[in-house]
């Protein structure tokens, strides 16, 4: 999903490490609603695929479309873009930054990549 847009002025008068905390707290929030929206969209998939097979009624519970959830997750990327111009314009330290959702949803993503591998293994070895 694209970012909505947010002005960076919205934060002209906070310090580094104002933005940071924000940034933080943004991130966070962002990281959990993509969690919740692809448990959604999983689900989503998963009923589709027993609709299609087995009962096709199944199909017309399938929520579907953007709800407010994903209006909110754009939102929300739009905020952590604001932040890091913001943080640009004030020349604030970029390593002492958070990471962004995007950086911390493929680093789970990979770890769980990593887990299901070594379970995978774990379970050739028996």
């Amino acid at each position: 999903m694209a970012a909505s847009y947010v002005s960076p002025l919205k934060y002209k008068d906070y310090d580094c490490n104002q933005i940071s905390m924000e940034m933080d707290q943004v991130s966070h929030k962002t990281v959990t609603l993509y969690q919740a929206l692809k448990k959604k969209a999983d689900n989503d998939s998963t009923q589709m695929g027993v609709g299609l097979v087995l009962f096709w009624p199944a199909l017309f519970f399938l929520e579907g479309g953007d709800g407010p959830e994903a209006v909110e997750y754009s939102n929300l990327k739009g905020e952590f873009e604001a932040l890091r111009k913001a943080a640009s314009v004030k020349e604030c330290p970029m390593t002492s930054l958070p990471k962004s959702p995007e950086e911390i949803i493929k680093e789970k993503a990979e770890e769980e990549k990593a887990k299901k591998k070594m379970e995978t293994k774990k379970d050739q070895d028996l």
